[in-house]
């Protein structure tokens, strides 16, 4: 059963613990990058055969097999991404930056360019589960910021890939599919092979092996975060339904076995009640046996003495997705101050941020939130800045740039501003 804390009757590292993931796979990831930068696509074919249950015919998913895809996929799953597409797309389309230009007297011009990245790579992991709504949060914020090319790379189980998900990508743009997963499609997309174009930046979530290859690539492209297993927070008061609460931490319980579900309260009802209603549920679940590792072993309910202690806690904890299930939700909005995605209020569960409303669900785990952001347009975009300045701007400038270099010992620095003076030599 899931473990009840009283908070301040026991040992902060014990409440805040995360516990330990103890998979060091970085020799082993290492090994397959190197593989795949050696030998390309062969390595590639290799990997799916060994991991994927049969290498594919080919490596990229070919016109005719994503149109299959979407003729055979449910209508009513069409629809339901189509509208989700529309929704990701209002939401995403406020975080549009321009580029500014500021025009200053005396000859002098500054400015930001917006450009979006080139190319970008999007990883979809296969695992126990399709995950179709993943392309959509990782596709359509890159495409509304302008990149030329997003490839997407998925495990294809015995050289298939599902149909929702080839469906999904078709519906949010995607431009190339490839038949790919693990530690080698990240390493295919950062490196490049015969046929997988190298891309720019590689978002999306994965295992500890897609984890650890996203890391040792960064440098030679970009990423948006390293993720980790799933997690919710929900702060609630007595007045909650205890099976509505037990049924959100479920939601996330199901991902993974290490996936973490915790319940802050301040009714001690609650917390009891959550816990047996979380047993019951869980006789019924069909993703049984992996929720019950997350509630056993990284699940708690945390007693507090108010929902404002609640809110520290969570601020503490910096969860992934944060309920606050209370009546008034936006009284405690301005209490956040480390949370990926908040969902505010008693009618919205976290599953709607998973597929439907907008806002990504692309999130800082692990208490990340503490410094990141979820993903958004900004992630597909660089900034570059310029600068102008006439010979008379110059002229007044070059003297106190002068100054500042001198004092960092910098004299090349000093006699480039100075040599530009009419009557001035360094």
């Amino acid at each position: 059963m899931i473990r009840i804390m009283r908070y301040g009757e026991i040992p902060d590292e014990e409440i805040f613990f995360r516990g330990e993931i103890k998979n060091d796979v970085s020799g082993t990831v290492a090994d397959i990058i190197a593989a795949v930068r050696q030998k390309g696509d062969e390595a590639l074919m290799a990997y799916a055969a060994r991991f994927d249950g049969g290498a594919p015919q080919t490596l990229e998913v070919p016109e005719e097999e994503i149109q299959e895809a979407l003729e055979s996929t449910d209508p009513e799953l069409i629809s339901v991404m189509r509208q989700s597409v529309e929704n990701i797309r209002d939401y995403h389309s406020r975080q549009v930056r321009a580029s500014f230009v500021i025009s200053e007297k005396d000859g002098v011009v500054l400015g930001q360019k917006v450009i979006p990245i080139d190319t970008v790579g999007i990883y979809v992991p296969g695992g126990t589960a399709p995950l179709s709504s993943t392309v959509l949060m990782n596709a359509v914020p890159a495409k509304l910021a302008g990149c030329r090319q997003v490839i997407m790379a998925t495990p294809a189980k015995a050289g298939r890939v599902d149909p929702s998900v080839l469906a999904a990508a078709r519906i949010a743009g995607v431009d190339r599919v490839f038949k790919m997963g693990g530690a080698q499609a990240i390493a295919a997309m950062a490196y490049g092979t015969q046929t997988v174009p190298r891309v720019d930046k590689i978002v999306g979530p994965g295992n500890a092996f897609v984890a650890e290859a996203k890391k040792q690539v960064f440098g030679q492209v970009s990423i948006e975060m390293i993720a980790g297993p799933s997690e919710i927070l929900i702060v609630a008061d007595g007045k909650s339904h205890p099976a509505w609460v037990a049924a959100d931490m479920l939601s996330q319980a199901e991902h993974d076995r290490i996936a973490a579900a915790v319940l802050v309260t301040d009714s001690p009802e609650l917390a009891q009640n959550v816990s047996l209603e979380l047993e019951k549920q869980l006789s019924t679940l069909p993703r049984q046996e992996i929720a019950r590792a997350s509630i056993d072993n990284f699940g708690k309910i945390i007693v507090c003495d108010s929902l404002r202690a609640a809110m520290d806690v969570s601020n503490r904890i910096a969860p992934e997705h944060l309920e606050i299930c209370v009546d008034q939700p936006f009284d405690y909005l301005n209490l956040v101050r480390n949370a990926g995605s908040v969902f505010l209020g008693r009618y919205c569960p976290e599953a709607l941020g998973d597929y439907f409303s907008g806002p990504n669900h692309t999130l800082p785990t692990m208490g990340t939130a503490r410094f990141s952001s979820p993903l958004s347009v900004d992630d597909f975009v660089k900034k570059t800045q310029f600068s102008y300045y006439t010979a008379d701007a110059l002229n007044k400038a070059a003297q106190k740039v002068a100054v500042f270099a001198r004092a960092e010992s910098l004299e090349g620095h000093a006699r480039s501003a100075l040599s530009r003076l009419e009557e001035e030599t360094p």
